[in-house]
């Protein structure tokens, strides 16, 4: 596989499963794919490569979750395996503290599409449907405003990306919302 041939969507969904048993990392795996996939649409992009950035952005977390392997480790992996530069790239922007600089609108989007997929899931778990498609804009950002609530959500990154892109929060939330909706039987939500 050459550093710009994409390989099949089954392929990187095979590797995210060989990496990640969990359940819920696989959801979310699959939730920023939606959001990243949606992103490059509304953009212009390439779908495909947007997509594998979402799905792959943590598939080495359950092996590798410290701050000092994670997502350099899943990085080295895919390069191993011949994943495109840009891929490979983008995943590594979505962890700031690496000092990646987010260059295009990809590297950016993970960023502020990563964290907020997960504050968005734990906001439809404690609606009485749990259904994503239940959960409203003014919900996520009074949630988004308790500390307390998904703590391990990291606020900030959401923001810094949302930045980078220029987005608003009110329309990045309903963005989010819309994409996660329409997969949300494979989402679980």
């Amino acid at each position: 596989m050459s550093t710009t041939t994409l390989p099949a969507r089954e392929t990187a969904w095979t590797l995210l499963c060989e990496y990640t048993q969990s359940e819920s990392l696989r959801k979310h795996a699959l939730g920023v794919e939606a959001v990243m996939r949606a992103y490059a649409r509304h953009y212009g992009e390439d779908e495909a490569r947007w997509a594998m950035v979402g799905m792959l952005h943590d598939f080495d977390y359950e092996r590798y979750p410290s701050m000092e392997d994670h997502p350099r480790k899943g990085s080295e992996i895919l390069q191993a395996l011949g994943y495109p530069d840009d891929i490979r790239y983008a995943i590594l922007c979505h962890a700031p503290f690496l000092g990646y600089e987010r260059k295009s609108r990809m590297d950016k989007a993970i960023l502020a599409v990563d964290e907020l997929v997960g504050f968005v899931t734990a906001v439809a778990m404690v609606q009485p449907s749990k259904r994503v498609a239940d959960v409203k804009v003014s919900s996520v950002k009074k949630k988004l405003k308790d500390k307390a609530f998904a703590r391990s959500v990291n606020r900030d990154d959401i923001y810094l990306g949302m930045a980078d892109l220029g987005l608003e929060l009110d329309a990045h939330i309903a963005f989010t919302l819309q994409a996660m909706t329409a997969v949300a039987e494979e989402l679980g939500l």
